[in-house]
């Protein structure tokens, strides 16, 4: 009688079996096949915080031209209205009607233009202190040349 044997090999699923005389080249395809996905997660990552920085700035932008509209409409009303008072200041002065006025529109203008340029300088300001800059992928980039370094 003949018996007859069957091996029965098994391996974890969680860990892929791999052949343990490799060659060199496939070792080196496979870890730059490994690098550039690790390339690609990072420029995904950093495809993802670029896009929510612009919709952030986006949302931002529009909520800022909507008041701004409506602001301006308030502006006009208001400056017509102080143009018109300060005109009033120059009741005694040997001027015409209409010069009383160009006069009280000019002082309320030049006013108007030296809040708004305060205004806009410090909008400016505040704008360039914000970090525009990805922290997290850079974050990752750097664990990653950190992890390169201590596995080459």
């Amino acid at each position: 009688m003949v018996a007859s044997s069957k091996a029965v090999v098994t391996t974890r699923k969680d860990v892929p079996a791999r052949n343990e005389t490799e060659s060199l080249p496939s070792l080196v395809t496979r870890l730059g096949e490994d690098v550039m996905q690790l390339l690609d997660a990072k420029l995904n990552l950093l495809k993802v915080e670029i896009k929510e920085d612009v919709n952030t700035y986006t949302r931002g932008a529009v909520t800022m031209a909507i008041a701004g509209v409506i602001a301006a409409v308030g502006f006009a009303l208001l400056n017509v209205a102080v143009g018109s008072g300060v005109s009033t200041l120059f009741a005694t002065a040997d001027l015409s009607q209409p010069a009383k006025y160009a006069l009280g529109f000019l002082i309320t203008g030049i006013f108007y233009v030296l809040v708004g340029g305060i205004i806009v300088m410090a909008v400016k300001s505040r704008l360039a202190k914000a970090d525009l800059v990805p922290n997290r992928t850079i974050e990752e980039l750097r664990k990653d040349k950190q992890w390169l370094k201590n596995e080459l």
